[in-house]
Order: structure tokens, then C-alpha cells, then sequence
């Protein structure tokens, strides 16, 4: 099993002026440590969840990706994951290439339907119904599959989006690896059976994980799609891993391992996330072990 980091929480010891410098930090402990992925959230507000309000520190994804892709060498780059309503698409896959071709073709490209109404309406984007949102991540999802076909640069005409051209110069360095987040049973799932290179799953319990994956295994056998093709991945948050709670992480993980969990991406809870992972580096060659 692999780690991964997910950095929600931009409140840096230090203040706004030391956040460029822990992130620059934070890339390196995570090359350093071992681990293959390394992500942000794609939030204009702090989210609930975090426990923090929405007046919280928050960096535009792309942006703060970006940076990083300047300060690593060898981690994978990508948002968990990029809300389909706030680019079009075709800016969305143009956004990633740029990243994919800056980094040296580490980017990915994690992707859902969008859900903080909040920020929708505060930043003045349309925040349609879950129904709908659900249509343009689709349509999202097969519009960056065109534009990284050199062979089709066609037009797309879709119901909510309409491109003349799918025209995508240069092309990324290679194909961005398509992670779907969520773990909704009729829709998240197909959509990763139909069009996911990854999935991201919530690490609630090894009997919920084994669940949903069951789920997915028959929209494979459904579509045709080689399930053992798909990578999976979890957050685990049952309970949240910690440096001082890391070789008890490590035996949680023995389970999900062997449900056939690709990577743990987990998340720093400190004020400086750098150190926090240089805590939990040691996991990384123990959960390797675990297959």
C-alpha cells in the first residue's frame, strides 16, 4: 500500500506570509518521506468538515498546484477533487495539461459533481441541481478524454456544453490519471467504472470499503471494464491517522490492503504540515509491507 498526502488547511503557523514556504516544505518532506500523491482541496471557502470556518485560510487549487509542481521532482499533483461547476471543461483540461507538462507529467486530474452550496453562491457560480451536476461532470469527464486524443480534435456537443473545437496543444506529457471522488452507489461509481483510472473512497470502516467496492466490481462486469484496472484509494478518517497514533494506523490499514486498497492518502492536522508528515514518514515502508 502507498501514502498519500492531502493538504486541506491552509492556516500556517507563521501567518498568510509563511504559507508559501511550509508548502514548498510540505513537497519536499513528501518526496522524502516516500509518498506518490499529494493533493489540496478545490474550495474557495474552508469547508465544515475541517473544523474550521469558512473565513479560513483557502488557496485556489490550480494555483497552489502549480507552485508545488516548481518545489517536487517524483509525487503525483492533483485536487481531491475538482468541483465539475466551477471551469468549463475545456479550460478544466487545458488547466491540467499545463500542469501535467510543467511538472514533467505528474499530474491527475481528481474530479465530482460539487457540493458546497455556500461558496457557489458566495462567489456568484451557478450551482445547479445534484441531477444536473451529475450530467456536466459526464460530459466533463468524456470532453477531457477527447481533448487528450491527439486524434480528435473535433467538436463535442453535449447537452450542457458545446465545443466547436477539442483542439488540446501540446498534449500532457502523459495522460493525467482520471480519479472520480465519492462513493455514491448509482451514479459515482458507474461514472468510475465508465471513465476512472482511480477512485477515492471514504475510509469509514473495511466492511463499508469492501461494500462499495462490490458496487463497483458489478458496474465493471456491467460495462465490460477490467475492475482490477482501477485504482483505489481511501481517506481514512476512522479515527484520522496522527504522528503520535502512526503504527496503529498501520495495522488499520492491514484490512483495507487486503480489499485490495492501492493508497491511503491521509491529512495533516497541525499547524505545520510539514513537520507533521516528516512524523508520519516511518509509516511509509510498513504499509508498503502490507501489499
Amino acid at each position: 500500500m502507498e501514502l498519500g498526502i492531502h493538504v486541506p488547511i491552509f492556516d500556517i503557523e507563521g501567518g498568510t506570509g509563511a504559507i508559501a514556504s511550509e508548502l514548498a516544505r510540505v513537497g519536499a518532506a513528501a518526496e522524502a518521506a516516500g509518498a506518490t500523491w499529494l493533493s489540496f482541496m478545490d474550495h474557495y471557502f474552508q469547508i465544515e468538515p475541517t473544523g474550521l470556518p469558512a473565513e479560513a485560510n483557502m488557496l485556489e487549487g490550480y494555483t497552489t498546484l502549480g507552485f508545488l509542481a516548481a518545489h517536487t521532482s517524483s509525487i503525483e499533483l492533483g485536487l481531491l477533487v475538482t468541483g465539475v461547476t466551477y471551469r468549463h471543461p475545456g479550460l478544466l483540461a487545458k488547466i491540467v495539461t499545463t500542469l501535467d507538462v510543467l511538472s514533467g507529467g505528474r499530474a491527475a486530474l481528481g474530479i465530482g459533481a460539487a457540493w458546497f452550496e455556500r461558496e457557489h453562491l458566495g462567489m456568484g457560480v451557478p450551482y445547479p441541481a445534484i441531477s444536473e451536476r451529475f450530467e456536466r461532470l459526464e460530459e466533463a469527464l468524456r470532453i477531457c478524454a477527447q481533448m487528450w486524443d491527439p486524434r480528435d480534435n473535433g467538436p463535442f456537443e453535449g447537452k450542457h456544453y458545446q465545443l466547436a473545437e477539442t483542439l488540446c496543444s501540446p498534449q500532457p506529457l502523459h495522460r493525467p490519471t482520471v480519479m472520480i471522488g465519492g462513493s455514491g452507489e448509482r451514479k459515482t461509481l458507474r461514472l468510475v467504472a465508465q471513465y476512472g483510472d482511480a477512485c477515492n473512497l471514504f475510509g469509514s470502516s473495511p466492511a463499508d470499503v469492501e461494500h462499495k467496492l462490490d458496487v463497483l466490481r458489478r458496474h465493471c462486469d456491467d460495462l465490460g471494464r477490467d475492475y482490477d484496472t482501477i485504482r483505489k484509494t481511501i481517506l481514512p478518517n476512522n479515527p484520522r491517522p496522527t504522528p503520535e497514533t502512526r503504527d496503529e494506523f498501520v495495522r488499520g490499514m492491514a484490512d483495507y490492503a487486503k480489499l485490495g486498497i492501492h493508497s491511503a492518502i491521509i491529512t495533516p492536522t497541525t499547524g505545520s504540515p510539514a513537520a507533521w508528515i516528516d512524523g508520519m514518514a516511518p509509516a511509509v515502508p510498513l504499509l508498503a509491507e502490507l501489499g
